[in-house]
């Protein structure tokens, strides 16, 4: 019987499902907070706000590009970071050097913006690719001494080169009698995003950290969220991606089939770091308006690292719903979970499940490796992975059918050896057998014999 097969329309419709999907949710998303909830009665607004406020909503689209960053290191290639936050850092003080004043001189680059303040002033679109491109090649210079390394031993030089970035920033208030960075203070005052043309949209010239202002943002993140959705899902199916999961299944295979081990952990390190930069310009510019080093810590990485488990390492949309789930939970989520369960039960935990967010992150992640190792939305080569059996459990499964074989031998043997001294004892009563079948009238008659 002939297995159904997908017409070629019918992929194609499928493949083109969820990249629909996330362009309708940002486009519905937009519309709900711009024109539907301010229609509506005060009370059910004001209940779709306290649950997903648009601040938090912008803030966990941010957290979703990083998380899209860390999966092509870690998703894609296999090569376990634990100092991804350094790219963040170097795309958010990349905005604050070029977006703010923190040097003595005024350079207005700005293009679409109208901004004359002193410092340095560069549109928001071109620092982006800037900031990304810096990263980039940060990525590459972190990467190289870690191309002989494997498992916690490349873990180990990540996380140093993470904590050597974030101990840089904090004493960057006196490099050589210069103050490259501010220091523990860090940059302040980083420009917002300037909308350029479609103010004569009736868009505000600025997007400014104000609640009118901040669902023009969604449209912002959304299409920078959807840029690296794009080059994510581009690069998988590219030979670079190949070469990629060939390395993360056996890198000793891979190097023998011809993969060129070092251009490609480079480019995963160059890749991520670029989409890195990207989440550190939009942190700077469109969430928190400034920069210090006290936003980069090792808790940070550990966050992110946590997005790609739990929504599917290598599954882009897994990890795009996981890294909105957990951005959502420690921004606002648990908050409100704690205002609900007041409501109904009369306790106080407002102010405790926030303190504890941490604590119920981890016992999360203890939960999903004991019950659901390949994640939320799980690629088909990690979940095949996942459900395959270790070693140790393999030999005893092959054990077992050994012995399964022997015994069955053994019954055949015996059935043989049954079925031959069936046979023997046939073959010894067939004589007796025969003269007694012999037909009366085909006996010779010796009677007759002699009278002739």
């Amino acid at each position: 019987m002939a297995t159904p097969t997908l017409s070629r329309p019918s992929r194609n419709l499928s493949r083109f499902s969820w990249p629909v999907g996330f362009v309708v949710v940002i486009i519905g998303l937009f519309i709900i907070y711009h024109s539907v909830l301010p229609a509506l009665i005060p009370s059910i607004g004001e209940n779709v706000r306290a649950w997903l406020p648009v601040a938090t909503l912008n803030e966990s689209l941010m957290w979703v590009i990083m998380a899209l960053g860390l999966n092509v290191v870690v998703g894609y290639a296999g090569l376990l970071d634990l100092g991804y936050v350094a790219f963040w850092a170097l795309g958010g003080y990349t905005a604050g050097w070029l977006m703010a004043a923190p040097f003595n001189w005024t350079w207005n680059f700005s293009l679409m913006s109208s901004i004359t303040t002193p410092g340095t002033h560069v549109n928001f679109w071109f620092v982006i690719i800037i900031a990304g491109v810096l990263c980039a090649i940060l990525g590459i210079i972190i990467g190289a001494p870690t191309l002989r390394l494997r498992g916690d031993y490349l873990a180990l030089v990540t996380l140093g080169f993470g904590e050597v970035i974030s101990q840089f920033f904090r004493n960057s208030n006196d490099i050589a009698g210069f103050n490259l960075a501010g220091g523990d203070g860090g940059i302040s005052i980083v420009d917002p995003i300037g909308t350029g043309f479609f103010t004569y949209l009736g868009v505000p010239k600025t997007l400014l950290n104000n609640p009118n202002d901040n669902v023009y943002k969604i449209l912002v993140l959304g299409l920078l969220v959807g840029v690296c959705l794009f080059i994510s899902l581009r690069i998988r199916e590219g030979r670079l991606g190949r070469a990629w999961l060939a390395i993360r299944e056996d890198e000793l295979a891979a190097s023998m089939m011809g993969v060129p081990l070092v251009r490609a952990k480079l480019s995963a390190y160059a890749v991520g770091a670029f989409f890195g930069g990207i989440g550190g310009v939009a942190n700077a510019s469109a969430i928190t308006g400034n920069v210090a080093p006290a936003s980069f810590d090792f808790g940070k990485s550990v966050l992110v690292l946590l997005m790609v488990v739990l929504g599917g390492m290598g599954n882009v949309w897994g990890v795009t719903i996981g890294a909105f789930l957990l951005a959502w939970l420690n921004g606002n989520g648990l908050k409100q979970i704690g205002v609900q369960l007041d409501e109904w039960f009369g306790t106080s935990l407002e102010g405790v499940l926030p303190r504890y967010n941490y604590i119920i992150l981890g016992v999360l992640l203890v939960l999903m490796m004991l019950f659901r190792r390949e994640g939320l939305i799980p690629e088909k080569r990690t979940k095949a992975l996942m459900s395959t059996p270790n070693r140790t459990e393999m030999e005893s499964v092959g054990a077992d059918i050994t012995e399964a074989e022997a015994e069955t031998e053994a019954m055949e043997a015996t059935s043989a050896e049954e079925e031959a001294a069936i046979a023997a004892s046939a073959v010894a009563v067939s004589p007796t057998l025969a003269e007694d079948s012999v037909p009366a009238e085909e006996t010779p008659d010796l009677r007759k014999g002699d009278q002739s």
